[in-house]
Protein backbone atom coordinates (compact mmCIF):
# COMPACT_ATOMS: atom_id res chain seq x y z
CA UNK A 1 0.00 0.00 0.00
CA UNK A 2 2.77 2.46 0.90
CA UNK A 3 2.82 5.13 3.60
CA UNK A 4 -0.05 7.61 3.61
CA UNK A 5 -0.10 10.68 5.85
CA UNK A 6 -2.65 13.35 6.65
CA UNK A 7 -1.44 16.66 5.21
CA UNK A 8 -2.85 19.70 6.99
CA UNK A 9 -2.25 21.92 3.97
CA UNK A 10 -4.36 19.82 1.57
CA UNK A 11 -6.71 18.61 4.34
CA UNK A 12 -6.42 15.07 3.02
CA UNK A 13 -4.57 11.81 3.53
CA UNK A 14 -1.90 11.71 0.82
CA UNK A 15 0.46 9.09 -0.49
CA UNK A 16 3.88 9.90 0.88
CA UNK A 17 6.55 10.33 -1.75
CA UNK A 18 9.83 11.94 -0.68
CA UNK A 19 11.50 14.58 -2.81
CA UNK A 20 14.61 12.42 -3.17
CA UNK A 21 13.96 8.65 -3.44
CA UNK A 22 15.27 6.80 -0.40
CA UNK A 23 15.76 9.96 1.68
CA UNK A 24 13.38 11.87 3.95
CA UNK A 25 13.96 15.36 5.33
CA UNK A 26 11.92 16.08 8.46
CA UNK A 27 11.69 19.35 10.39
CA UNK A 28 9.98 19.38 13.78
CA UNK A 29 9.26 22.51 15.76
CA UNK A 30 11.13 21.85 18.99
CA UNK A 31 10.79 23.42 22.40
CA UNK A 32 10.84 26.99 23.58
CA UNK A 33 13.20 26.47 26.50
CA UNK A 34 11.57 28.75 29.07
CA UNK A 35 10.08 26.31 31.62
CA UNK A 36 10.37 22.53 32.12
CA UNK A 37 8.56 20.41 29.51
CA UNK A 38 4.94 19.51 30.17
CA UNK A 39 3.08 16.45 28.98
CA UNK A 40 1.45 18.26 26.04
CA UNK A 41 4.81 19.27 24.59
CA UNK A 42 6.28 15.82 25.03
CA UNK A 43 3.33 14.17 23.28
CA UNK A 44 4.49 15.86 20.07
CA UNK A 45 8.00 14.49 20.49
CA UNK A 46 6.73 10.94 21.13
CA UNK A 47 4.39 11.06 18.14
CA UNK A 48 7.11 12.24 15.78
CA UNK A 49 9.57 9.78 17.28
CA UNK A 50 7.23 7.01 16.13
CA UNK A 51 7.11 8.57 12.64
CA UNK A 52 10.91 8.77 12.68
CA UNK A 53 11.17 5.11 13.68
CA UNK A 54 8.66 4.01 11.04
CA UNK A 55 10.49 5.89 8.28
CA UNK A 56 13.72 4.20 9.34
CA UNK A 57 11.96 0.84 9.33
CA UNK A 58 10.94 1.57 5.73
CA UNK A 59 14.69 1.95 5.08
CA UNK A 60 14.62 5.66 4.39
CA UNK A 61 17.70 7.68 5.22
CA UNK A 62 16.14 10.27 7.53
CA UNK A 63 17.57 13.74 8.13
CA UNK A 64 15.68 14.87 11.21
CA UNK A 65 16.03 18.50 12.28
CA UNK A 66 14.46 19.58 15.57
CA UNK A 67 15.12 23.20 16.53
CA UNK A 68 15.52 24.82 19.93
CA UNK A 69 13.92 28.23 20.44
CA UNK A 70 16.26 29.89 22.92
CA UNK A 71 15.30 33.51 22.27
CA UNK A 72 11.65 34.57 22.34
CA UNK A 73 9.25 36.92 24.14
CA UNK A 74 8.41 34.50 26.99
CA UNK A 75 12.08 33.82 27.68
CA UNK A 76 12.86 37.53 27.81
CA UNK A 77 9.83 38.22 30.00
CA UNK A 78 10.93 35.60 32.52
CA UNK A 79 14.56 36.79 32.51
CA UNK A 80 13.47 40.38 33.18
CA UNK A 81 11.01 39.41 35.92
CA UNK A 82 13.62 37.25 37.69
CA UNK A 83 16.51 39.62 37.07
CA UNK A 84 18.76 37.03 35.42
CA UNK A 85 20.42 36.72 32.03
CA UNK A 86 18.27 34.96 29.43
CA UNK A 87 20.83 32.14 29.05
CA UNK A 88 20.56 31.39 32.79
CA UNK A 89 17.03 30.26 31.92
CA UNK A 90 17.50 28.63 28.52
CA UNK A 91 20.53 26.46 29.26
CA UNK A 92 19.09 24.50 32.21
CA UNK A 93 15.70 24.30 30.49
CA UNK A 94 17.35 22.86 27.38
CA UNK A 95 19.00 20.21 29.53
CA UNK A 96 15.62 19.47 31.11
CA UNK A 97 14.05 18.87 27.69
CA UNK A 98 16.98 16.77 26.52
CA UNK A 99 16.90 14.52 29.58
CA UNK A 100 13.12 14.15 29.20
CA UNK A 101 13.45 13.07 25.56
CA UNK A 102 16.03 10.51 26.62
CA UNK A 103 13.91 9.31 29.56
CA UNK A 104 10.95 8.65 27.25
CA UNK A 105 13.07 6.79 24.71
CA UNK A 106 13.00 9.33 21.87
CA UNK A 107 15.69 8.87 19.24
CA UNK A 108 18.00 11.89 18.90
CA UNK A 109 17.60 14.17 15.88
CA UNK A 110 20.24 14.39 13.16
CA UNK A 111 20.73 18.05 14.05
CA UNK A 112 19.34 20.25 16.82
CA UNK A 113 20.03 23.90 15.95
CA UNK A 114 19.54 26.73 18.42
CA UNK A 115 17.99 29.95 17.22
CA UNK A 116 20.72 32.10 18.76
CA UNK A 117 23.33 30.26 16.70
CA UNK A 118 21.70 31.28 13.41
CA UNK A 119 21.25 35.05 13.54
CA UNK A 120 23.29 35.63 10.31
CA UNK A 121 20.96 33.27 8.40
CA UNK A 122 17.94 35.14 9.76
CA UNK A 123 19.38 38.51 8.76
CA UNK A 124 20.02 37.18 5.26
CA UNK A 125 16.40 36.02 4.96
CA UNK A 126 15.09 39.40 6.15
CA UNK A 127 17.28 41.19 3.62
CA UNK A 128 15.76 39.08 0.83
CA UNK A 129 12.22 39.89 2.01
CA UNK A 130 13.01 43.61 2.25
CA UNK A 131 14.55 43.58 -1.21
CA UNK A 132 11.52 41.89 -2.76
CA UNK A 133 8.98 44.21 -1.12
CA UNK A 134 7.51 41.52 1.16
CA UNK A 135 8.84 43.26 4.29
CA UNK A 136 9.30 46.82 5.51
CA UNK A 137 11.26 48.55 8.25
CA UNK A 138 9.90 51.03 10.78
CA UNK A 139 12.43 52.64 13.14
CA UNK A 140 14.42 49.45 13.60
CA UNK A 141 11.47 47.02 13.61
CA UNK A 142 10.97 44.90 10.49
CA UNK A 143 7.55 43.46 9.60
CA UNK A 144 6.35 40.99 7.03
CA UNK A 145 3.63 42.46 4.82
CA UNK A 146 0.78 39.95 4.83
CA UNK A 147 -0.98 41.84 2.04
CA UNK A 148 2.00 41.15 -0.25
CA UNK A 149 1.44 37.39 -0.06
CA UNK A 150 -2.00 36.49 -1.54
CA UNK A 151 -1.81 32.83 -0.44
CA UNK A 152 -1.65 33.80 3.25
CA UNK A 153 -4.16 31.69 5.21
CA UNK A 154 -4.01 28.60 2.98
CA UNK A 155 -2.61 26.33 5.69
CA UNK A 156 -5.10 27.30 8.41
CA UNK A 157 -8.02 27.73 5.99
CA UNK A 158 -8.63 31.33 7.02
CA UNK A 159 -9.47 34.25 4.77
CA UNK A 160 -7.04 37.14 5.22
CA UNK A 161 -9.84 39.69 5.52
CA UNK A 162 -11.32 37.77 8.45
CA UNK A 163 -8.11 37.31 10.45
CA UNK A 164 -7.40 39.02 13.72
CA UNK A 165 -4.37 41.23 14.13
CA UNK A 166 -1.16 39.94 15.70
CA UNK A 167 -0.33 40.46 19.36
CA UNK A 168 2.54 42.73 18.32
CA UNK A 169 1.32 46.30 18.64
CA UNK A 170 4.32 48.01 17.08
CA UNK A 171 3.74 51.55 15.88
CA UNK A 172 4.05 52.08 12.16
CA UNK A 173 2.59 48.73 11.14
CA UNK A 174 0.78 48.99 7.83
CA UNK A 175 -1.64 46.17 8.61
CA UNK A 176 -2.69 44.72 12.00
CA UNK A 177 -1.98 41.23 10.61
CA UNK A 178 1.65 41.99 9.78
CA UNK A 179 4.09 40.12 12.00
CA UNK A 180 7.56 40.95 13.24
CA UNK A 181 10.64 39.60 11.51
CA UNK A 182 12.97 41.72 13.66
CA UNK A 183 12.34 43.60 16.91
CA UNK A 184 14.44 46.65 17.68
CA UNK A 185 16.53 46.78 20.85
CA UNK A 186 14.74 47.45 24.12
CA UNK A 187 16.22 47.96 27.60
CA UNK A 188 17.39 44.76 29.27
CA UNK A 189 16.88 42.57 26.20
CA UNK A 190 19.60 40.62 24.34
CA UNK A 191 20.62 42.29 21.10
CA UNK A 192 22.34 41.48 17.85
CA UNK A 193 23.48 43.88 15.14
CA UNK A 194 21.67 44.04 11.80
CA UNK A 195 21.84 46.50 8.87
CA UNK A 196 18.65 48.24 10.10
CA UNK A 197 19.79 48.45 13.73
CA UNK A 198 20.33 46.43 16.88
CA UNK A 199 17.65 44.04 18.08
CA UNK A 200 16.60 40.41 17.92
CA UNK A 201 14.71 38.11 15.51
CA UNK A 202 11.00 37.42 15.61
CA UNK A 203 9.95 33.91 16.61
CA UNK A 204 8.37 32.91 13.29
CA UNK A 205 11.49 33.80 11.32
CA UNK A 206 13.73 31.46 13.29
CA UNK A 207 12.32 28.18 11.96
CA UNK A 208 12.34 29.34 8.33
CA UNK A 209 16.04 30.21 8.52
CA UNK A 210 17.08 26.99 10.29
CA UNK A 211 14.98 24.72 8.06
CA UNK A 212 16.55 26.31 4.99
CA UNK A 213 20.09 25.88 6.33
CA UNK A 214 19.83 22.21 7.29
CA UNK A 215 17.17 20.81 4.94
CA UNK A 216 17.35 23.15 1.95
CA UNK A 217 14.84 25.36 0.19
CA UNK A 218 12.46 22.43 -0.22
CA UNK A 219 12.08 19.51 2.16
CA UNK A 220 9.63 16.72 2.81
CA UNK A 221 7.85 17.02 6.17
CA UNK A 222 7.24 19.86 8.59
CA UNK A 223 5.74 18.76 11.91
CA UNK A 224 4.49 20.24 15.14
CA UNK A 225 1.51 20.58 17.42
CA UNK A 226 -1.87 21.62 16.05
CA UNK A 227 -1.64 24.80 18.14
CA UNK A 228 1.18 25.96 15.83
CA UNK A 229 -0.85 25.89 12.61
CA UNK A 230 -1.79 29.53 13.08
CA UNK A 231 -0.05 31.84 13.27
CA UNK A 232 3.38 30.19 13.53
CA UNK A 233 3.33 27.75 10.63
CA UNK A 234 1.18 30.03 8.52
CA UNK A 235 3.82 32.75 8.94
CA UNK A 236 6.65 30.33 8.19
CA UNK A 237 5.05 29.46 4.86
CA UNK A 238 4.49 33.12 3.97
CA UNK A 239 8.01 34.34 4.67
CA UNK A 240 9.77 31.29 3.21
CA UNK A 241 7.77 31.15 -0.02
CA UNK A 242 7.95 34.91 -0.39
CA UNK A 243 11.73 34.49 -0.26
CA UNK A 244 11.60 31.93 -3.08
CA UNK A 245 11.68 28.69 -1.07
CA UNK A 246 9.27 25.85 -1.84
CA UNK A 247 9.53 24.95 1.84
CA UNK A 248 7.65 21.88 3.22
CA UNK A 249 5.85 19.40 0.96
CA UNK A 250 3.79 17.80 3.76
CA UNK A 251 2.45 19.42 6.93
CA UNK A 252 1.78 17.02 9.83
CA UNK A 253 0.30 18.11 13.15
CA UNK A 254 -0.42 16.20 16.35
CA UNK A 255 -3.46 16.87 18.49
CA UNK A 256 -3.43 18.76 21.79
CA UNK A 257 -3.37 17.46 25.36
CA UNK A 258 -5.75 19.14 27.79
CA UNK A 259 -6.23 18.76 31.53
CA UNK A 260 -9.68 19.28 33.02
CA UNK A 261 -10.76 20.66 29.68
CA UNK A 262 -8.14 23.38 29.56
CA UNK A 263 -4.92 23.93 27.65
CA UNK A 264 -1.80 23.04 29.62
CA UNK A 265 0.13 26.25 30.08
CA UNK A 266 3.85 26.95 30.22
CA UNK A 267 4.48 27.88 33.83
CA UNK A 268 7.48 27.29 36.07
CA UNK A 269 5.65 25.24 38.73
CA UNK A 270 3.41 22.96 36.69
CA UNK A 271 1.81 19.76 38.04
CA UNK A 272 1.72 18.57 34.42
CA UNK A 273 5.49 18.96 34.02
CA UNK A 274 6.99 15.69 32.90
CA UNK A 275 9.62 15.59 35.63
CA UNK A 276 6.77 15.82 38.18
CA UNK A 277 4.75 13.07 36.51
CA UNK A 278 7.78 10.79 36.31
CA UNK A 279 7.92 10.74 40.10
CA UNK A 280 4.71 8.74 39.94
CA UNK A 281 4.78 7.04 36.52
CA UNK A 282 7.47 4.96 34.90
CA UNK A 283 8.77 6.69 31.74
CA UNK A 284 7.86 3.71 29.56
CA UNK A 285 4.28 3.80 30.88
CA UNK A 286 3.98 7.52 30.14
CA UNK A 287 5.31 6.89 26.64
CA UNK A 288 2.74 4.12 26.16
CA UNK A 289 -0.03 6.44 27.28
CA UNK A 290 1.04 9.24 24.92
CA UNK A 291 1.60 6.88 21.99
CA UNK A 292 -1.57 4.81 22.29
CA UNK A 293 -4.01 7.43 20.94
CA UNK A 294 -4.01 8.43 17.29
CA UNK A 295 -1.51 11.24 16.89
CA UNK A 296 -4.11 13.63 15.43
CA UNK A 297 -6.74 13.06 18.11
CA UNK A 298 -7.06 15.37 21.14
CA UNK A 299 -6.21 13.87 24.52
CA UNK A 300 -7.66 14.71 27.91
CA UNK A 301 -5.07 13.89 30.56
CA UNK A 302 -6.43 12.15 33.62
CA UNK A 303 -5.13 9.96 36.41
CA UNK A 304 -7.57 7.18 35.48
CA UNK A 305 -6.44 7.16 31.85
CA UNK A 306 -2.74 7.00 32.78
CA UNK A 307 -3.31 4.19 35.29
CA UNK A 308 -5.36 2.27 32.72
CA UNK A 309 -2.54 2.67 30.19
CA UNK A 310 0.04 1.54 32.76
CA UNK A 311 -2.00 -1.58 33.51
CA UNK A 312 -2.26 -2.39 29.80
CA UNK A 313 1.46 -1.95 29.29
CA UNK A 314 2.37 -4.10 32.30
CA UNK A 315 0.33 -6.94 30.83
CA UNK A 316 2.41 -6.75 27.67
CA UNK A 317 5.57 -6.45 29.73
CA UNK A 318 4.81 -9.53 31.83
CA UNK A 319 4.32 -11.67 28.74
CA UNK A 320 7.55 -10.47 27.13
CA UNK A 321 9.51 -11.11 30.32
CA UNK A 322 7.99 -14.59 30.67
CA UNK A 323 9.07 -15.68 27.19
CA UNK A 324 11.97 -13.33 26.34
CA UNK A 325 12.20 -14.40 22.70
CA UNK A 326 14.21 -12.21 20.32
CA UNK A 327 12.25 -9.87 17.98
CA UNK A 328 10.90 -11.46 14.81
CA UNK A 329 12.50 -10.54 11.50
CA UNK A 330 9.18 -9.46 9.98
CA UNK A 331 6.27 -7.48 11.30
CA UNK A 332 2.71 -8.86 11.22
CA UNK A 333 0.95 -7.66 8.06
CA UNK A 334 -2.00 -6.09 9.90
CA UNK A 335 0.39 -4.08 12.09
CA UNK A 336 2.24 -2.74 9.06
CA UNK A 337 -1.01 -1.89 7.29
CA UNK A 338 -2.15 0.10 10.32
CA UNK A 339 1.11 2.05 10.47
CA UNK A 340 1.04 2.73 6.74
CA UNK A 341 -2.42 4.27 7.06
CA UNK A 342 -1.54 7.62 8.64
CA UNK A 343 0.32 6.03 11.56
CA UNK A 344 -2.79 4.40 13.02
CA UNK A 345 -1.12 3.44 16.30
CA UNK A 346 -4.38 2.48 18.10
CA UNK A 347 -5.08 -0.12 15.41
CA UNK A 348 -1.44 -1.22 15.42
CA UNK A 349 -1.53 -1.52 19.22
CA UNK A 350 -4.58 -3.76 18.96
CA UNK A 351 -2.38 -6.20 17.02
CA UNK A 352 0.16 -6.09 19.87
CA UNK A 353 -2.50 -6.98 22.42
CA UNK A 354 -3.93 -9.70 20.17
CA UNK A 355 -0.49 -11.30 19.89
CA UNK A 356 -0.04 -11.10 23.67
CA UNK A 357 -3.39 -12.85 24.18
CA UNK A 358 -2.43 -15.57 21.71
CA UNK A 359 0.97 -15.97 23.36
CA UNK A 360 -0.47 -16.27 26.86
CA UNK A 361 -3.01 -18.81 25.58
CA UNK A 362 -0.15 -20.81 24.04
CA UNK A 363 1.70 -20.82 27.36
CA UNK A 364 -1.43 -21.97 29.18
CA UNK A 365 -1.93 -24.79 26.69
CA UNK A 366 1.69 -25.93 26.89
CA UNK A 367 2.84 -24.70 23.46
CA UNK A 368 6.13 -22.85 24.11
CA UNK A 369 7.03 -22.77 20.41
CA UNK A 370 3.92 -20.77 19.51
CA UNK A 371 4.41 -18.57 22.58
CA UNK A 372 7.97 -17.79 21.45
CA UNK A 373 6.75 -16.92 17.95
CA UNK A 374 4.14 -14.56 19.37
CA UNK A 375 6.68 -12.96 21.70
CA UNK A 376 8.94 -12.35 18.70
CA UNK A 377 6.06 -10.62 16.91
CA UNK A 378 5.24 -8.54 19.98
CA UNK A 379 8.83 -7.37 20.42
CA UNK A 380 9.16 -6.49 16.72
CA UNK A 381 6.02 -4.35 16.91
CA UNK A 382 7.05 -2.73 20.18
CA UNK A 383 10.47 -1.84 18.71
CA UNK A 384 8.70 0.33 16.14
CA UNK A 385 6.73 2.06 18.90
CA UNK A 386 9.78 2.47 21.15
CA UNK A 387 8.16 0.29 23.83
CA UNK A 388 10.07 -3.01 23.84
CA UNK A 389 10.50 -3.91 27.55
CA UNK A 390 13.77 -5.69 26.77
CA UNK A 391 15.29 -2.78 24.89
CA UNK A 392 18.42 -1.61 26.69
CA UNK A 393 17.00 1.72 27.89
CA UNK A 394 13.90 0.17 29.49
CA UNK A 395 15.66 -2.97 30.75
CA UNK A 396 18.27 -0.79 32.47
CA UNK A 397 15.54 1.16 34.28
CA UNK A 398 13.90 -2.09 35.41
CA UNK A 399 17.18 -3.38 36.80
CA UNK A 400 17.79 -0.15 38.72
CA UNK A 401 14.29 -0.31 40.20
CA UNK A 402 14.86 -3.90 41.27
CA UNK A 403 18.14 -2.97 42.99
CA UNK A 404 16.52 0.04 44.71
CA UNK A 405 13.64 -2.12 45.91
CA UNK A 406 16.03 -4.72 47.29
CA UNK A 407 18.06 -2.09 49.17
CA UNK A 408 14.88 -0.57 50.59
CA UNK A 409 13.74 -4.01 51.76
CA UNK A 410 17.05 -4.57 53.58
CA UNK A 411 16.89 -1.17 55.31
CA UNK A 412 13.30 -1.79 56.43
CA UNK A 413 14.33 -5.15 57.91
CA UNK A 414 17.21 -3.49 59.77
CA UNK A 415 14.85 -0.82 61.12
CA UNK A 416 12.42 -3.46 62.34
CA UNK A 417 15.26 -5.45 63.94
CA UNK A 418 16.50 -2.31 65.72
CA UNK A 419 13.02 -1.60 67.03
CA UNK A 420 12.65 -5.18 68.26
CA UNK A 421 15.98 -4.87 70.08
CA UNK A 422 14.81 -1.73 71.83
CA UNK A 423 16.99 0.61 69.78
CA UNK A 424 14.05 2.90 69.06
CA UNK A 425 16.09 6.01 68.24
CA UNK A 426 18.08 4.11 65.62
CA UNK A 427 14.89 2.57 64.19
CA UNK A 428 13.22 5.98 63.94
CA UNK A 429 16.31 7.39 62.20
CA UNK A 430 16.18 4.59 59.63
CA UNK A 431 12.47 5.18 59.01
CA UNK A 432 13.16 8.89 58.49
CA UNK A 433 15.85 7.99 55.95
CA UNK A 434 13.42 5.70 54.17
CA UNK A 435 10.77 8.44 54.06
CA UNK A 436 13.33 10.93 52.76
CA UNK A 437 14.46 8.52 50.03
CA UNK A 438 10.86 7.97 48.92
CA UNK A 439 10.19 11.68 48.38
CA UNK A 440 9.87 12.17 44.62
CA UNK A 441 10.28 8.44 43.90
CA UNK A 442 7.95 5.98 42.22
CA UNK A 443 7.96 3.47 45.08
CA UNK A 444 4.50 2.72 46.50
CA UNK A 445 3.15 6.11 45.35
CA UNK A 446 -0.06 6.76 43.49
CA UNK A 447 -0.42 9.36 40.80
CA UNK A 448 -2.31 12.48 41.86
CA UNK A 449 -2.78 15.42 39.51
Amino acid sequence: MGLRLYDTFSRSVRDFSPRIPGKVSLYLCGPTVVVPPHVGQIRSQVNFDILHRWLRHLEYQVIFCRNVTDIEDKIISRSLSEGVHWWRITDPMYRSFKSTYEALGCLPPSVEPRATGHIPEMIELIEQLLGSGHAYEVEGDVYFSVDSFPAYGALSGQRPDQMRGTEEHGHGKRDPRDFALWKRARPGEPIWTAPWGEGRPGWHLECSAMARKYLGREFDIHGGGANLVFPHHENEIAQSRAAGDEFARYWIHNGPVTHRGEKIRKVVKNPMAVHTLLRRIRPVELRYYLAAAHYRSPMEFSVAAVEEAATAYRRIERFVHRVAERPADRLPVLFSEAMEHDLNVPQAMSRVHAAVNEGNAALDSGDPKLAAAKCGEVRAMLEILGLDPLAENWARETRLQEVAGAVLHVVRNLAEASAAAGELERAHAMHRQIDSALIGRRVNHRLTV
